[in-house]
């Protein structure tokens, strides 16, 4: 579990601190609102545009709002030698000579992308997280970015929603673990290292629980599931020092995240005693007014203000009227002045007012992109985060010979490579899986590629050169699945199955009676049908990043295996949707396949098709049965709780083991089941290790109607298992007495 102890770069932001009490004394209200403003960079542009209606402008024309003090920073903007310009604006012509913060949506990389936040919870290794967020972080930095809108650690539970991809999946325990890895990836040892990036968890609460995985939508959830599944992410990451966070665009129970007082302030600064800032989502103050909490632009800074949120993005509505609210009442000063106080020590922790230079150092942007070591570690992170679905026959890994038709729409367009929330792209750099394939095939393979189809439409002859391919070769494998810009913000869907188009595809090449392997691109789980369900194997690649290529070459021809685990539950269907493993039972649950009036749909049962926790090896492992070290242990006490895994096949394996628990009785239904461990186990031919985990009070609490969180006596099954739905369980009490 995440330590609750609260590193020394978050203790570093005092109470209070003379210089910036008699800083905030002598700005003036406009100046103030200013430090409450952030802006999209309108001067300096990297690669796509990431956010709406972005109006470009000079740099004379920035340089001179920043001279007015109009804002505390600018993002999504790069480069050390223009930064370093705006930078000396900011210190030597402001009215008070405050430091610019520049920040960016640095989701998974930089010029060098890593999977996608998604793909890489599959790996369910954070600490390769923390790896490729520390990466992110000195590549990004090197460009002049100080403060990332990073990571997003919404708990998704309903795979239409398209922003699935940023986070770590349905788990909140694995999201707790995300969470924390990224954020000290991310902010390194001291936030005030030129390598440092301050992070920003997002979106804070429960845009993850938007109705229907529509975007934007409203959350309709119980105080007791806030808490209980979707803020622990949050606290996580705060307890691993992270000095900021985003709020969310979504209500929760008719009152928006931006102007929500018990959630920025009740939850954040009283129970949890949070000392950093929040800033808005893009506008989400402003869209207090369409949501219908707010009359006006006036009424929607004090509401969103004064329920706890620092930082207006983008909609300057802080900047045209706060001053105006001071001087009639409607917004106390001490109010204004307790925001700009948290803005300002955010800023002194990052080193801002000892070296406004920081990270603006043109030799380290020369220097630090697209280091060996990254790119290494982007193809480590690919093949690890790679989870094998389906292996029927031994199919995989293919013999690097013979004849083989890659087919796909993006089996050779780079352009797409990068993955969805890829702000400052290298597209140049990144590896097709066309290329990784010739790499790893030399000359010892015929390779013939085609694109069959693109994402959502039909391409003339295409299916006609894909089927003549797939008649002259041995094997076929088959790229499919969703492009980068269907995954990701406003790319909620309503099938998460194949387009028709690449269905169309596969069943014709399918026709042909080649086997084939289905590499699946994606950045959710998919509902499976057809010749792509059926096809011998399948594999989920996510995106992958800069190496996909390499990645996926190195796990499909065998130089490495498989070891990914699936952080979202696919259905059999999307109407299944929302789905994931630890949902609460019924008084009518479905044990059987055949069971009628239970809770189940007519036409499937309530079972996955691939469970949360699921993936295979090149080998084959078993279980023993789970064992636990005492039969009733004291309220105050541990058991541990053990099972022997077995490599029963022919190769070195890795397995990752894993612990669930189900409360069997309690005050409030329970899921049935709830990780609270893993264990990565590496096995020879014929190997066993015998795994262990320790469980005590803490583990097998929740949340109860007071708030609070704590366990009743009682009896609890546990299951050592190799995904959500396998492992013999065991049985242990624990006992109300200490």
């Amino acid at each position: 579990m995440v330590s609750a102890t609260l590193p020394a770069l978050a203790k570093a932001v005092p109470a209070t601190d003379p210089f910036i009490d008699r800083l905030i004394r002598t700005m003036s209200v406009q100046e103030k609102a200013g430090q409450l403003s952030i802006y999209s960079d309108p001067a300096r542009t990297d690669g796509p545009g990431v956010n709406p209606g972005l109006v470009a402008q000079s740099m004379d024309e920035l340089k001179s709002r920043i001279a007015r003090g109009e804002m505390t920073g600018l993002f999504n903007g790069i480069g050390t030698v223009a930064g370093r310009e705006l930078q000396k604006v900011a210190i030597e012509q402001s009215p008070h000579k405050i430091p610019l913060i520049f920040a960016g949506d640095v989701i998974h990389g930089m010029k060098t992308a890593f999977p996608v936040p998604l793909g890489e919870a599959a790996s369910f290794d954070p600490s390769l997280a923390q790896r490729t967020a520390r990466a992110a972080a000195v590549e990004a930095s090197a460009k002049g970015i100080m403060w990332t809108f990073a990571p997003m650690v919404d708990i998704a539970r309903d795979e239409r929603w398209g922003r699935v991809v940023e986070g770590s999946g349905e788990d909140t325990w694995l999201g707790v673990q995300f969470a924390a890895a990224r954020v000290r990836g991310f902010q390194g040892g001291s936030l005030k290292d030129e390598t440092s990036m301050l992070a920003c968890p997002k979106h804070f609460a429960a845009y993850g629980a938007v109705q229907g995985g529509m975007e934007y939508n409203t959350a309709d959830i119980a105080d007791m599931t806030l808490r209980e599944v979707h803020l622990p992410p949050f606290k996580a990451a705060f307890d691993a020092g992270a000095l900021s966070t985003m709020s969310s665009f979504n209500d929760i129970a008719g009152v928006p995240s931006t102007g929500n007082h018990y959630l920025l302030t009740d939850i954040l600064r009283g129970e949890w005693g949070f000392k950093g800032l929040v800033v808005s989502d893009y506008t989400s103050e402003e869209e207090l007014i369409l949501h219908g909490y707010a009359a006006d632009g006036p009424d929607a800074v004090v509401k969103a203000l004064t329920a706890g949120c620092d930082i207006s993005m983008q909609s300057r509505l802080y900047w045209k009227h706060l001053p105006d609210l001071v001087k009639s009442g409607r917004v106390p000063i001490a109010v204004v002045d307790t925001a700009v106080r948290r803005v300002l020590r955010v800023k002194q922790a990052l080193g801002l007012f000892d070296n406004p230079y920081r990270s603006l150092d043109p030799t380290r942007e020369a220097r630090d992109m697209r280091r060996p070591e990254a790119i290494a570690l982007a193809r480590e992170a690919g093949r690890k985060s790679m989870v094998l679905l389906k292996n029927d026959g031994g199919l995989l890994p293919l013999a690097k010979k013979g004849r083989i038709a890659l087919i796909g729409p993006a089996v050779s367009q780079k352009s797409d490579y990068p993955g969805p929330w890829a702000s400052f792209p290298d597209i140049e750099s990144c590896v097709t899986v066309e290329q990784g394939f010739r790499a790893a095939l030399g000359n010892n393979a015929k390779l013939g590629v085609t694109r069959g189809s693109d994402y959502e439409a039909p391409i003339d002859g295409e299916i006609d050169r894909a089927v003549k391919l797939a008649r002259d070769a041995d094997v076929i494998v088959l790229m499919l699945g969703e492009s980068a810009g269907m995954s990701g913000e406003a790319q909620a869907r309503t099938d998460i199955g194949i387009p028709a188009p690449q269905m169309a595809l596969a069943e014709a090449v399918a026709a042909t009676g080649k086997p084939i392997v289905v590499l699946l691109r994606h950045g959710r789980a998919l509902a499976l049908s057809g010749a792509v369900r059926n096809a011998s194997a399948i594999v989920a690649t996510w995106f992958l990043g800069s190496e996909t290529g390499n990645s996926v070459a190195d796990v499909v021809f065998g130089d490495y295996a498989p070891q990914g685990r699936l952080p979202v539950s696919f259905p059999q269907v999307s109407g299944q949707e929302p789905f994931y493993y630890n949902h609460r039972r019924t008084g009518r649950p479905q044990l059987t396949a055949d069971g009628n009036y239970k809770a189940r749909y007519r036409e499937v049962t309530d079972e996955p098709l691939y469970a949360f926790g699921y993936g295979l090896t090149y080998s084959s492992v078993s279980y023993s049965a789970t064992a636990v070290s005492a039969g009733t242990i004291p309220m105050s006490g541990s058991v541990t709780v053990t099972a022997t895994v077995t490599n029963t096949g022919q190769r070195r394996c890795h397995e990752v083991a894993q612990l669930y628990v189900n409360d069997k009785v309690a005050s409030l239904t329970q899921p049935v089941r709830s990780l609270k461990g893993i264990k990565h186990l590496d096995l020879d031919p014929g190997r066993s290790a015998t795994v262990s985990f320790t469980l005590s009070r803490d583990d097998l609490g929740f949340v109860h109607p007071d708030k609070r969180r704590y366990p009743e006596p009682g009896a609890f099954d546990v299951w050592i298992a190799p995904s959500a739905v396998g492992g013999t369980p065991a049985t242990f009490v624990l006992g109300a007495g200490a």
